[in-house]
Formats: C-alpha cells, structure tokens, sequence
C-alpha cells in the first residue's frame, strides 16, 4: 500500500519544528509527538483531525469505570472497553501498512502496530488516572499497569490480553528465540516510544525503496530527538545517494567522515571514500 501524500514544504517545516520543540519539552507529550508524526506523513491531516483524536481519546478515557482500583482491575477495564468494546486490536497484515505506525489512522481505523496500539491503551488509561506505561518487550510492544514489581502486563495488539509472567516470555521466545530478561520489563520513556515508532516507519520504507521519500522524514524526525545514534547521520546520507542526491549525500557523508575519523580513522577513511564514489556519480 502507497504512501499518502506528505504536507507542503512550509507545512512540513512548521510541523517538524513543532516537532523538535515539543521532544525538547521538559515533559514531552506523547499524543502530541505521535500526531505530529502523522502530520508529516499524511498531508490530510489538519489541526482539526489532531484535535479530533484528541478529543477521541478523551471520550473514550470517560467510558473508562471511576478509578477500578488494583492494576490488573485496570487492565481487564481497558481491554473491556478498547479491546471487546470498540474494537482495537491488530493482526499480521497491519505490519504492511504505514497507517499502522500512525495515530490518528489508527484511532480511526482501531487496527495497527502493538507499539500504537499500546500508545491508545496508554493515552486513554492515562486520561482515567491510571499507573499506566509501555514496556519494549524485545520483538513485541505492550502496556504495563501498576508497580513494575508487582506490574499487570497486557498485549493491545491481541485486544489486551492480560498477560501472565509464561505469556510474556512465550511472545519473547516466539519473536526473538531467547528468555525474557527481567530489564526488558522496565517503563519505557516517552521519547523511547517514539523513537521506536520512528524507527519502524524506517523499517516499512527500507522494505520499499519506492518509499525512499518516507524513510528520509522519519530520520529527519528521529535526528530532531534530543538523544539519537550518531550513525542516523550515515544512514540520511547513504538515503540520500540512493535517492539520486549525490551532491547533498556526498555532503552529508564528508560531514560524518570528520566525527566517526576522529575515533576511528579507517572507518572515516571508508566513509571519505563512499563521499568520492557519490560525487563521480555526478559526472
């Protein structure tokens, strides 16, 4: 499935410094970072749709029951109402779709990746006053409710599942084939989430490299976090050679040469080299 259509360019600059300001936040806010994702990506999206899923999440947090009490009571009332209810939920041909990794199609859609869909669980529980936070199973992303040592942990993607300590590890063997180790069952920050979102929009596009276009705003949006991989510099420059932007590539590729040179010599070397390749490309 195609893309939608990005912004205009004066759209997508004010959106992306929006961006950058709101990652740079104190407190930054996670329905707020997902949408402008969205907007990026989907030229259709206004401010009246963000303030549409908004708005939609607090309705749906005001179905939620006052205060259920013990974090597994938290649980069961968010699949009642997200999961049985209304419908959230995935299966494997939204790992297809660009929609899956953006949050205003999948409030409309209740279909997409289990790191969005968790994002719903945790905006909507958040809302109702629960102790809510999304756990970075390796291989599957779900929602933790409660004291991480005596935390409740559910899977939106199977409709929010309540999960026991054997399901966890039975979703972690079966995506990456090792144990469950008790770190992954830590919090994870907001601006992880999002990062990890950005990160599978790369991954969606590097399968198409007609999407070339969709890769290259997710690593301009993944360089405007506070904290990122210095290598996202390589992988924007290489994309950009690959889009046929030799010049800007060659660029960007010299400009990484010079900080990767000074801890490692040969790598700068090899990445000087790459810069020489992408500028002959222009003759």
């Amino acid at each position: 499935m195609r893309a939608p259509h990005p912004p205009p360019p004066e759209r997508s600059a004010e959106l992306r410094r929006r961006f950058a300001e709101e990652a740079r936040c104190e407190r930054p806010d996670l329905t707020t970072l997902c949408l402008l994702i969205g907007a990026v990506a989907d030229g259709s999206l206004d401010e009246a749709g963000m303030d549409a899923v908004e708005v939609e999440l607090d309705r749906l947090a005001g179905e939620l029951p006052y205060r259920p009490g013990s974090p597994r009571a938290w649980a069961l009332a968010l699949r009642d109402l997200l999961g049985e209810r209304y419908g959230f939920g995935g299966v494997s041909d939204d790992y297809q779709r660009l929609e899956s990794s953006l949050l205003h199609a999948v409030v409309r859609r209740r279909r997409g990746l289990p790191i969005l869909l968790s994002v719903v669980w945790m905006e909507v529980a958040r809302r109702g006053g629960a102790p809510v936070y999304g756990v970075a199973l390796p291989g599957h992303f779900v929602v933790g409710v409660g004291e991480v040592e005596a935390q409740v942990l559910a899977d939106p993607f199977g409709g929010g599942r309540v999960l026991s300590g054997a399901d966890a590890s039975v979703l972690v063997a079966g995506a990456t084939g090792v144990p469950l180790d008790a770190s992954s069952l830590a919090p994870a920050g907001v601006l992880d989430v999002v990062s990890r979102v950005l990160n599978n929009v790369r991954a969606w596009a590097e399968a198409r490299p007609e999407e070339s276009g969709v890769g290259l705003w997710a690593l301009d949006l993944s360089l405007l976090l506070p904290s990122h991989p210095a290598r996202l510099r390589y992988e924007r420059a290489v994309l950009l050679v690959r889009r046929g932007e030799f010049l800007a590539g060659a660029g960007e590729l010299e400009a990484y040469a010079e900080v990767v040179g000074a801890v490692d010599a040969v790598a700068g070397e090899r990445v000087r080299g790459e810069a020489l390749a992408a500028r002959a490309m222009l003759n």
